[in-house]
């Protein structure tokens, strides 16, 4: 098998390697782990305790005893847990467990318990744990005074019903450490996004007595708003917004007449700003000219929360109301001002039209905080100083006992085991474990860079990529931007009159080079093709005798997949965005995004309404140009790639319409 290949190699630097007997038993062991991750998947406990004893000393056994105890956690003894945690001390799988017992702890409300445990949790990026934790202070009376804040901002990034933050939430409400208005602005959230659990189990916090008419808000909006529905009192009021955000997730026009005619007056001010604001989010996704006038109804943007004003901003850079963007950045909270698209469109706002010095020296400001030529903001804030992209200079080559090191380390190997064996999540998972640790002031830079160095040499690229992005201070460009099959991705595109760099963009942002990459909707390999689209294409371009299997092959799928990128490309009249959003989200609709005025690229991608493609986009665009740099050595610009983004000449030949 290939990955024994690899996993040679791998189990020497690791002091793992034995005699041929051990290494054929290994061998029997990977059968079972692999057997066993699919009983942990099934939820069969009985074979994965009949399977542990098989696996004892194999280099994967502490996934082994992970998914056997995890199975069965909910029966399990406190001696039993403390037992694994101590044994598998250090590793990723003891965090693991741990952050899973924390968890169940919470929801037993075993508070003591909890609270010993707590202090040796590593990973600390549960938002529920932390709410617990949060919880338990706060009982305690040992609660911070931002704690409500903090409970809050975890609660509201959670999609789903949880009981920590729910907890939580409930005890800060009581010690009067959030506010009720607090509380409805996340059932207002969850309502938003379709969470109705979520929604009820907030109402169930601040007002109880709500629940019987929540239902019908919430299920019926429409009935409800125009039937006998009354808004006195602060909980009806909240109970008529929350079934205008239902309406307006359906029909922003209704909402907003209903809202405009019926319900604003026997709202608050508050209210009707958030309503107003959402109604407006809801126009801009759709690119819509209303959107303005629904947001121009909000009389204090400070009632608006970031992602509302974010489309606010979108909507003013589509109209050109450069004014309008500086406020509605000014108003976001201090850390999404912080962000660098933000930064950007700030800095641009300074200097639309006539601007002073004062203004242009505030823009540069700006601008010098965010250039760099990794980022497409960045990218675009170095352009505005005069500069062009160029690779960094690399850094001082790894050392040996550097390298030696990343070799030995126990959590890096376990990792690569893992993903060679077919665990691609758990070795994903383990992996960041180990490098997220320079978070902890664990691994330095260098360490880092070593550890790229080992995924690199591996070619597990998606690892030697990520974690080469950790480093700030020294930059790696031949880790960050690989390279790998160099010669027939070059190849086949200048064959057909595609950028090699374009190419290595896109391949880098849809399968970091991983050739058995899998999409959840069945895209596959390097340039992640459908087969529906992989068989549209080869007949296209005359591939004979092509069967959905062969997208795996990596030849072919380089060959369909940049074949369907010319394609895409010709479709757009060589628009780079507008291709990059083609391939990522179908050609119809960018084929609709690109209607209505004559814009900036960088402002047309930044207004796509949907959140992946519009990542996508720009992070296509910045990969190309480093590529370019690299490939070329030569400076490179962003903005000659962007250009001008608008409806279709009339003039031009019809779009390919059956691309799929």
């Amino acid at each position: 098998m290939h990955w024994l290949k690899i996993l040679t190699p791998l189990i020497a630097g690791a002091a793992l390697a034995a005699a041929a007997p051990w290494a054929a038993a290994q061998n029997r062991g990977d059968d079972t782990l692999l057997e066993m991750q699919q009983a942990f998947r099934k939820g069969d406990k009985s074979r994965l305790t009949a399977l542990l004893p098989t696996v004892r000393g194999h280099p994967l056994e502490p996934w082994a005893a992970y998914w056997e105890l995890r199975a069965r956690l909910d029966q399990a003894q406190s001696d039993q847990v403390n037992a694994f945690l101590q044994r598998f001390a250090g590793t990723y799988q003891e965090d693991r467990l741990r952050n899973d017992w924390l968890l169940l702890l919470g929801q037993r409300r075993d508070w003591d318990q909890f609270a010993d445990l707590h202090p040796y949790y590593r990973m600390g990026d549960d938002r529920e744990v932390r709410c617990y934790a949060l919880a338990i202070d706060q009982i305690k009376g040992t609660a911070a005074e931002d704690a409500g804040a903090e409970v809050l901002s975890n609660w509201y990034a959670l999609r789903d019903l949880d009981d920590g933050c729910s907890n939580a939430a409930a005890e800060m409400l009581a010690a009067r450490k959030i506010k009720p208005l607090d509380v409805w602005r996340k059932a207002r959230l969850a309502a938003e996004a379709n969470r109705l659990r979520m929604a009820r189990k907030a109402v169930e916090i601040v007002a109880p007595d709500a629940l019987a008419q929540l239902r019908e808000a919430l299920d019926s909006p429409t009935k409800y708003l125009t039937g006998r529905a009354t808004a006195r009192g602060k909980e009806r009021q909240e109970l008529v917004v929350l079934a205008l955000v239902r309406m307006a997730m359906s029909d922003a026009g209704a909402a907003a007449g209903l809202l405009d005619s019926k319900w604003g007056v026997h709202l608050s001010a508050e209210e009707r700003n958030w309503l107003w604001g959402l109604i407006g989010k809801q126009a801009a996704l759709s690119l819509s000219p209303d959107a303005l006038a629904y947001f121009g109804n909000v009389g204090r943007d400070t009632d608006l929360n970031d992602d509302m004003l974010a489309w606010k901003v979108r909507a003013a850079l589509r109209a050109g109301q450069w004014k309008l963007v500086g406020r509605s950045i000014d108003a976001m909270s201090a850390r999404a001002r912080q962000d660098s698209t933000w930064v950007y469109w700030k800095a641009r706002s300074l200097t639309a039209g006539r601007a002073s010095e004062e203004d242009r020296a505030a823009a540069r400001q700006l601008y010098e905080r965010i250039a760099g030529t990794t980022g497409f903001y960045e990218q675009l804030a170095l352009e505005e100083l005069g500069a062009r992209v160029t690779p960094a200079p690399a850094p001082a080559p790894l050392t040996d006992a550097e390298k030696a090191a990343a070799r030995a380390n126990p959590g890096l190997n376990r990792a690569l085991y893992a993903i060679a064996l077919g665990l691609r999540s758990e070795g994903v998972r383990e992996w960041n474990y180990t490098t997220n640790l320079h978070q902890q002031g664990g691994m330095s830079e260098r360490e880092l860079l070593a550890a790229a160095d080992l995924a690199c040499e591996r070619q597990v690229w998606d690892r030697c990529i990520n974690t080469s992005e950790r480093t700030r201070d020294v930059i790696d460009v031949a880790q960050r931007f690989p390279m790998p099959y160099q010669a027939t991705v070059v190849q086949r595109a200048r064959g057909i009159g595609l950028d090699p760099a374009y190419v290595y963009g896109l391949i880098r942002q849809e399968s970091r080079f991983i050739m058995d990459a899998r999409s959840g909707v069945g895209a596959s390999g390097l340039m992640q093709v459908m087969p529906a689209t992989a068989r549209w294409t080869a007949r296209k371009i005359g591939l004979t005798g092509f069967t959905p299997q062969q997208i795996n092959d990596r030849d072919t799928n380089i060959t369909i997949g940049t074949a369907y990128l010319k394609l895409a490309l010709d479709d757009f009249d060589g628009s780079m965005p507008l291709a990059a959003a083609a391939y990522n989200a179908g050609p119809g609709r960018p084929r609709n995004w690109r209607n209505g005025p004559v814009l900036d690229a960088a402002i047309w991608a930044e207004n796509v309404p949907f959140n992946e493609t519009r990542d996508y986009v720009k992070k296509v665009l910045a990969n190309t140009v480093n590529y370019a740099a690299i490939l070329t050595g030569q400076p490179q610009s962003l903005k000659s790639r962007l250009g001008l983004v608008g409806p279709r000449d009339a003039r031009e030949p019809e779009p390919n319409k059956d691309l799929p």
